[in-house]
């Protein structure tokens, strides 16, 4: 390894399995952050060569296919099964550890802690690359992520085909029922299907939690984040619990303790923009240093036993805070128990906010 400025450069020669690991990051990261310019380019590139009807034609299938982020999605098997996910968990090496059976004549609202910078711990649910879903063959997951996620042409398609739904929901459970998109909330269709053996995985922290997404730290933004927890009662789905150990490790973001001027600005920029703009480095594509990508930490995802959910079509405030309570508790147990194991210091807390 050769050091120039400060900078770790990594050697020329590494096992080919490193660099495919790299290569699944690299490949991850397009999809998801990388493409909405190269796309919009594309477009407009077909509009001025002759393509014109092929883009019409996009837009007929848009139209006919915009409601399926609100609907469950259309999971492709084999896009679930790409040997590029087993390259990506590898790179940390990333690992699920399920703590109890998740039955297939329930549905279930999982709750991803914690957010960290990008919730790359989340991937366990968007793949099969940590053998999940052999695990639990009759679950269908489906990860959470923003509504404008799935404005963007051609990405729209590769969120669903691995299972990610929007955080929306339908005022009304039937399936034959219309959007009501003055009522939406978050995947109710998920978790009021019939059908059962639906999960439903929200990274509840959001965007102000990335911004205490800090090495060593665990902190988590739940004690006013009780949405979920009357979602759950409504629709009569078991609440399961789940903590990412690493994935506050994988980047260094600038200093902002509450109260300082880059954290007022940044929870400023939140409620305007509705995301954090995090300010962060990893490391690079060649360098160990700086750049985009996360670093090789190792990530052990901790996924903790149902909590039975009665349904309860009206929920009050009491039954609302009483599971939440329930649910902090158990989260809790889940930390500590497991803290020691994936490295984490018997003294060091989950702080929750």
């Amino acid at each position: 390894m050769t050091t120039v400025l400060g900078i770790e450069f990594a050697p020329m020669k590494l096992p080919l399995e490193r660099r495919l690991q790299t290569l699944g990051v690299i490949y991850h990261f397009m999809c998801t952050f990388g493409t909405p310019a190269l796309i919009l380019l594309f477009f407009v590139w077909m509009l001025f060569s002759g393509y014109a009807l092929v883009v019409a034609a996009y837009g007929v299938w848009l139209w006919w296919d915009w409601d399926s982020p609100y609907r469950g999605a259309y999971a492709s098997r084999y896009f679930l099964n790409l040997g590029i996910h087993k390259w990506f968990t590898g790179y940390f090496p990333l690992s699920i550890h399920p703590t109890a059976d998740l039955p297939a004549d329930k549905n279930y609202l999982i709750g991803f802690h914690p957010h960290g910078v990008i919730s790359i711990s989340a991937y366990n649910f968007m793949s099969n690359g940590t053998g999940l879903m052999d695990r639990f063959p009759n679950i269908n997951f489906h990860l959470c992520t923003l509504v404008g996620q799935f404005w963007m042409p051609l990405r729209r398609e590769w969120f669903m085909m691995h299972g990610i739904i929007n955080c929306s929901k339908q005022s009304l459970n039937n399936l034959s029922a219309p959007l009501d998109y003055r009522n939406l909330s978050f995947c109710s269709y998920v978790l009021g299907d019939a059908r059962k053996g639906q999960a439903a995985v929200l990274v509840v922290g959001g965007a102000e939690e990335a911004l205490d997404a800090h090495p060593g730290q665990h902190i988590l933004t739940l004690n006013k984040r009780k949405g979920f927890i009357k979602l759950a009662l409504e629709n009569g789905a078991d609440l399961v619990p789940c903590f990412g150990f690493g994935e506050n490790d994988l980047y260094l973001q600038a200093a902002n303790a509450e109260g300082s001027l880059v954290r007022r600005f940044q929870t400023a920029a939140k409620r305007v923009l509705g995301v954090s703009p995090v300010l962060f480095h990893g490391r690079g594509i060649f360098n160990y240093t700086f750049g985009l990508l996360p670093f090789r930490k190792q990530l052990n995802t901790v996924l903790g036993a149902p909590i039975p959910v009665l349904k309860t079509e009206n929920p009050t405030q009491e039954q609302i805070d009483d599971l939440h309570a329930l649910y902090i508790q158990k989260l809790t147990e889940l930390f500590d128990s497991h803290k020691e194991q994936f490295g984490v210091a018997a003294d060091n807390e989950l702080i929750i906010r």
